[in-house]
């Protein structure tokens, strides 16, 4: 078992050394896509796993450098390459990643250049909460605007930085970029090149077995990617293993986006636009314990079973996520306290139109008052976020924001009461269920599927976002799918667009 200062460290410099079989299995990748390097570097080397399976994988090579900053590893890695017959062409030395001068030490090597390794699988945030000082200089490379860049609000993973430092050095080279990562590392550094019109030539991305290989619940890859020419490619192939031939999709840079399947995207992007329907994310309430309760009328009960007893007027019957995500039909099984019909209503009125419910809340105040985030600051008590007459229309047509695929769901009135849906999920409202039904049937077509395919990326926490779904123009896909009358039929009957008083496709406030 490590002591608790071995496990400080690891958390300090990501510490996941590269298993010996997955650094060849790596190397034989390289290869296999002819490149064949005079130098090799790995920087953040640790043991040397990687770079000694390059150098016995391109025995011809000229110069073969590795760079460590933790004392033990560095005297390894020069004690293992020692009894080396080419141990004259390999060198091994220490150096903090972010004070090395990378373009001057990259710049002197001979080429081809190959820069493998598997840089720290760890977060700014994690290095600054254990007072690491292997951290990068505070810059807004990510490009973020307004409040998020005097904040410093990206919560980035260190190996981001690093092979954004490593590409810009390499950027002009005859080079490849060979290293391990979180597949969104890769994506957003390949967003950071296609952006800044960086030529890159046959990126391409082949995803890792990381539980298998690092005991490490993360979507992984390898990434590779060549430099030099003047060619940029804007697309780049995701295979779901090493060594195999067949990608299993192709991500892509259009129009200033990063997408999930160019391919998707390309064949249907004429149906996105204006949106037609407003979205709208469930109710945020953040106190599971006091505003969900389960039973029916008359029976109420919190999650620890302790009964409640308060008035039906401000319980729903609701749905989560997982409601929506996992059942063909979803069926409520617990009600949500709504404590207001819009945000920033006063909430005190509850304690003249239901006073046992204002007894309950009163009771409970300590825990809502608790809840941390700022949207609950200088709001009424008792205050709930994301809610307004679209949460208790008659029928919606909602989806589960946290699970890998497009559903979406027909939701009715249960038990004579609109369905409201929590904050994991989106819905539009809809007047009736007939509205609903073409909604769904359209939104569940193939057209509209592989629509959003082409956005959503499904090793997201939350893949679907309501920024995704109003990017799908339905006016442009009922006319694709032939549903153009049985739409214009719909428009006609809900009047104008400026008409608030409708629901549905009208709500747009």
């Amino acid at each position: 078992m490590q002591t608790t200062s071995r496990l400080a460290k690891k958390v300090e410099f990501g510490d996941f050394q590269t298993p010996i079989g997955l650094a060849r299995a790596v190397v034989a990748q390289v290869a296999a896509s002819g490149f064949r390097p005079a130098s090799i570097v790995e920087p953040s080397c640790g043991i040397g796993n990687m770079l000694v399976a390059a150098a016995n994988g391109f025995p011809e090579f000229l110069r073969a450098v590795g760079v460590e900053v933790q004392p033990a590893y560095a005297e390894a890695l020069a004690e293992r390459l020692s009894g080396r017959g080419d141990r004259e062409r390999i060198r091994a030395f220490r150096a903090n990643f972010f004070e090395h001068d990378w373009a001057g030490s990259l710049g002197q090597l001979p080429e081809p250049v190959l820069v493998i390794g598997n840089p720290p699988w760890v977060t700014n945030a994690e290095l600054s909460t254990s007072g690491s000082g292997n951290l990068p200089q505070k810059s807004n490379f990510q490009r973020h605007a307004g409040i998020d860049a005097i904040t410093g609000k990206s919560n980035f993973d260190i190996s981001e930085a690093m092979l954004l430092h490593l590409a810009r050095a390499l950027a002009g080279r005859n080079a490849m970029l060979a290293m391990l990562c979180k597949t969104n590392v890769a994506r957003k550094l390949l967003m950071h090149l296609w952006q800044a019109g960086t030529p890159v030539q046959e990126p391409a991305l082949y995803r890792i077995d990381s539980a298998a290989a690092f005991n490490a619940a993360v979507d992984a890859c390898l990434l590779l990617c060549r430099f030099g020419g003047t060619t940029a490619d804007l697309t780049a192939p995701v295979f779901a293993a090493l060594g195999v031939s067949r990608p299993a999709e192709r991500i892509g840079f259009r129009d200033g986006r990063l997408l999930a399947n160019a391919e998707m995207h390309d064949r249907w992007r004429h149906l996105e636009g204006e949106e037609v329907y407003r979205w709208r994310s469930g109710i945020k309430h953040d106190c599971t314990d006091v505003a969900e309760l389960s039973g029916s009328f008359g029976a109420w009960r919190t999650g620890d079973g302790v009964a409640v007893d308060i008035e039906p007027d401000l319980l729903f019957p609701m749905l989560k996520a997982s409601d929506l995500g996992s059942r063909r039909v979803p069926v409520p099984r617990r009600w949500m306290l709504v404590t207001q019909r819009m945000v920033g209503e006063d909430t005190s009125k509850i304690a003249t139109a239901a006073p046992r419910t204002w007894a309950y809340l009163q009771a409970n105040a300590e825990r809502l008052d608790r809840r941390a985030s700022v949207i609950y600051k200088n709001r009424p008590r008792f205050s709930m976020f994301g809610v307004g007459d679209y949460s208790f229309a008659p029928w919606k047509v909602g989806i589960a924001g946290l699970y890998k695929k497009i559903d979406f769901k027909v939701i009715g009135p249960h038990e004579g009461k609109p369905v409201v849906l929590d904050d994991t999920c989106y819905f539009v409202p809809c007047e009736t269920q007939a509205e609903a039904e073409l909604v769904a049937s359209l939104l569940n077509s193939e057209p509209a599927r592989e629509f959003y395919s082409a956005f959503a990326f499904w090793d997201a926490k939350r893949p679907i976002t309501v920024e995704l779904l109003r990017r799908l123009d339905l006016r442009k896909l009922a006319t694709e799918l032939g549903y153009v009358d049985k739409f214009a039929l719909l428009n006609s009957v809900k009047g104008s667009p400026g008409d608030k008083a409708n629901t549905g496709l009208l709500w747009r406030e």
